[in-house]
């Protein structure tokens, strides 16, 4: 007798109810043993992106077939050409957001047919918004129904919850479905115009939504004054606003003497944009928040400015501080925690810890005790450069963990400038020569200096090193797995009363030399790298270089007949582990040898880094992989855009 596995869930919570024989539990969990479910953005509330299934593996990893695809292209008035989402799996059902309006669409798993849409048009909040597009995912949860509920936020900054079966909206939560996230904010917002909103998905954890919030890039804001990025915790049967955890602390709160001179009353973002990540035993959600207004210039807030670019630990029920660590003391280098913290358990010295693991933009990972906050390694405040620029006073340092050491190239000195021709690197030597460089806390200088620069160099850039997908873990091991970019970023601060407010913003001098030789990058591959680190010694198991050299470079007429060695691609790559093989797609698309454009989604031996399988796409991976099995059979989901291929998800599957 078979029974399909939604009927299974009813017969269960059927059974549990009326203490009905055993017999029958056991013969449903055996159908649904068979399946392997997805149910949250990072596969599990840890963030550790893992799944321990191993029917795709090395050995059939290059045969997979298509199982089914979903194109987002008419989901919204015009097509997505990033579409970053990672679904979820729950009850042989797809959930991903969609398209320009952010659609919600429920796919049947197995084959790819839409079951339903939801969509809610926003007019001009959703034209004004910060953050448009489809976003990275949506959050499922167990209400106690039949198939669950899918919350999720709109462009336009609304949260809604859904009846997963069916798509409505449950008129039980908020004021019809919709909680406006620009009220109960502690700060007035308009609601058309009101500068906030939110690409992650939100995290569910003890019955409790936690929502972060996102804002306009702060590298040339128009103001020293803008709204600030604070935390929220919403019963999740209800929608009632739970808590607020003042990110930018208020008067008499802790961290407040942090904001010297009243700038806590004016100062805005540090917001947590990134997704968050959550341990339902301890009851505690850990926040990575953001930088404050401006990413470059902070000559109107001195101080470290808490709770910025910090790790922070809440009490999930009652939003209170248990814990925290800022990992970069006043910053003006635009290094906000980009990525949700990963919870592994470790075993350091012969101890067992409850471990969380946060990777940053600089290639830093700091690893704590998830419990106490206690360094798991040594961090070291480590004396940095001053600051000239007029107005500026960064802090005299900055933590440095000991352990372990850095996934990413860090600083920029002539050793790291591109070499594939003596000709290049002479022409990259006279670009860096107009530009301040050095070790990593280099400080923002002027776009025009009394010394001849156009401002500093710095790498990683602002994007990283390590960006929004962030790392992946196996607990079974405690190797955490991460992919880093390199590129060069540039600070150069200029007064421009007409553009801003501020003293000072980055916007570079018209006479200062790109960073570009003759098309080139400035620096020497490898621009993409993943890497492979043990958290239980601290130490690097392997990188391996990924993605393929793109056509800038392989086709550039100064390379003619040169021997270039694969250089990776920089982009933003998410990965999957699994039992046997960290999978990850490449970051740019290229030309093959037949003269079509794809990127290859690649696996790679997780103790090794040897490549064992690649499967040709389209378009590159824009969004996260995930992986579900339904009836023994596995399947593999990615989002993949770019160039002229709107947003689609594409699944394969092994051959039964």
């Amino acid at each position: 007798m078979i029974i399909p596995s939604n009927t299974c869930r009813k017969l269960i919570k059927i059974i549990t109810r009326l203490a009905l024989a055993n017999f029958s539990v056991a013969l449903c969990y055996s159908v649904l043993a068979q399946d392997q479910e997805w149910r949250t953005y990072g596969g599990d509330l840890a963030s550790t992106h893992y799944s321990p299934l191993d029917t795709i593996n090395h050995d059939n990893f290059n045969d997979l077939e298509i199982a089914w695809e979903f194109d987002t292209s008419n989901f919204g008035i015009s097509p997505e050409f990033n579409f970053q989402s990672t679904p979820l799996m729950v009850n042989r059902t797809i959930y991903t957001t969609a398209g320009s309006r952010r659609a919600v669409v429920a796919l049947d798993a197995l084959t790819g047919e839409i079951l339903w849409i939801s969509r809610i048009d926003e007019g001009a909040r959703a034209s004004n918004a910060p953050r448009k597009l489809s976003g990275r995912g949506l959050a499922w949860w167990d209400d106690g129904s039949e198939m669950g509920r899918i919350i999720y936020v709109t462009p336009g900054y609304q949260m809604i919850a859904l009846d997963a079966e069916t798509g409505t909206r449950l008129k039980d939560f908020g004021l019809e479905g919709i909680v406006d996230l620009k009220q109960e904010f502690d700060q007035s917002l308009d609601l058309e115009t009101g500068e906030v909103g939110l690409h992650a998905a939100p995290i569910i954890s003890n019955g409790i939504v936690i929502v972060g919030s996102a804002f306009r890039p702060g590298r040339m804001p128009t103001s020293r004054e803008k709204p600030k990025g604070h935390v929220r915790g919403y019963d999740a049967q209800t929608g009632n606003r739970l808590w607020i955890f003042h990110t930018i602390p208020q008067s008499n709160e802790y961290g407040n003497d942090t904001w010297l001179n009243n700038s806590w009353t004016f100062t805005g973002y540090g917001g947590v944009w990134a997704q968050m990540t959550a341990d339902p035993v301890l009851g505690v959600v850990y926040l990575p928040t953001e930088t404050a207004t401006g990413d470059s210039y902070g000559g109107h807030r001195h101080g470290d400015n808490l709770f910025t670019n910090s790790v922070v630990a809440i009490d999930v029920k009652s939003g209170e501080r248990k814990w925290h660590f800022q990992t970069t003391h006043h910053d003006v280098w635009d290094w906000d925690i980009p990525a949700a913290p990963i919870l592994v358990d470790l075993n350091i010295d012969g101890q067992k810890k409850a471990a969380l693991a946060q990777p940053v933009k600089q290639g830093f990972t700091f690893v704590f005790d998830r419990e106490t906050g206690e360094p798991l390694f040594d961090i070291e405040e480590v004396p940095v450069p001053a600051s000239d620029v007029p107005g500026e006073r960064l802090s005299p340092t900055q933590p440095i963990p000991v352990k372990p050491p850095p996934f990413a190239r860090q600083g920029l000195s002539e050793e790291e400038l591109i070499d594939f021709t003596p000709e290049l690197r002479k022409k990259a030597r006279e670009i860096l020569e107009k530009y301040r460089y050095g070790e990593i806390y280099m400080p923002p200088s002027l776009a025009e200096a009394d010394d001849g620069t156009f401002g500093t160099l710095f790498m990683p850039s602002q994007t990283g090193g390590a960006n929004w997908p962030g790392g992946a873990a196996d607990p079974e091991t405690g190797i955490m797995y991460i992919f880093s970019k390199s590129d060069v970023g540039r600070m150069s601060m200029s007064s421009r009363p007409d553009r801003s407010d501020m003293n000072f913003i980055n916007l570079q001098s018209r006479d200062a030399p790109p960073l570009r030789v003759d098309g080139l990058p400035l620096i020497k591959p490898p621009y993409g790298q993943i890497v492979a680190i043990d958290l239980n010694l601290g130490e690097t198991l392997w990188s391996a270089i990924h993605g393929e050299t793109p056509d800038s470079i392989s086709k550039h007429p100064a390379l003619v007949g040169l021997d270039i060695p694969r250089t990776g691609q920089v982009g933003r790559v998410g990965l999957l582990v699994t039992k046997t093989l960290v999978i990850a797609g490449d970051g740019g698309a290229y030309t093959n040898k037949d003269g079509e454009q794809e990127a290859l989604l690649r696996a790679y031996n997780k103790l090794t880094g040897e490549q064992v399988g690649s499967l040709p796409m389209p378009a590159q991976q824009t969004g996260t992989p995930m992986t579900y099995e339904i009836d023994g059979v596995q399947y593999l989901a990615v989002a993949i855009s770019g160039g002229n291929i709107p947003g689609r998800l594409r699944v394969y599957k092994n051959q039964p």
